[in-house]
C-alpha cells in the first residue's frame, strides 16, 4: 500500500462514515431528503473514481470509494422510495 493509497483510503473512510446518519435517518424517518441531484452524480462520480483508482493499482482506495459510493446509492434509492410516501403523510 502506497502512502497514496492510505491517504485516500482514510478520507473516504471518513466520508462513508459521515453518511451512516443520514442513511439511518431516512430508514428511521421513512424519508428521503437527499436531491435526486446530489445524490445521482455523486454515486456515479465515486463508482467513476473507484475505477480510476483500480485501474492505478489502489486497491484500497477503490473498495472504500466503490463503498462510499453505494452509500449514496442508498441515499439516492430511499428518495425514490419515499418520495411517495411524503405525499401521503
Amino acid at each position: 500500500m502506497t502512502w497514496q493509497d492510505a491517504v485516500i483510503t482514510i478520507a473516504c473512510a471518513l466520508f462513508s462514515l459521515s453518511l451512516i446518519p443520514q442513511i439511518y435517518f431516512g430508514f428511521k424517518e421513512k424519508r428521503g431528503p437527499i436531491k435526486f441531484q446530489t445524490s445521482i452524480p455523486t454515486f456515479l462520480g465515486m463508482y467513476a473514481i473507484a475505477i480510476t483508482y483500480l485501474t492505478l493499482s489502489l486497491r484500497y482506495s477503490a473498495i472504500i470509494s466503490f463503498l462510499t459510493g453505494t452509500l449514496w446509492l442508498v441515499l439516492f434509492v430511499q428518495r425514490v422510495i419515499y418520495k411517495d410516501e411524503q405525499k401521503i403523510h
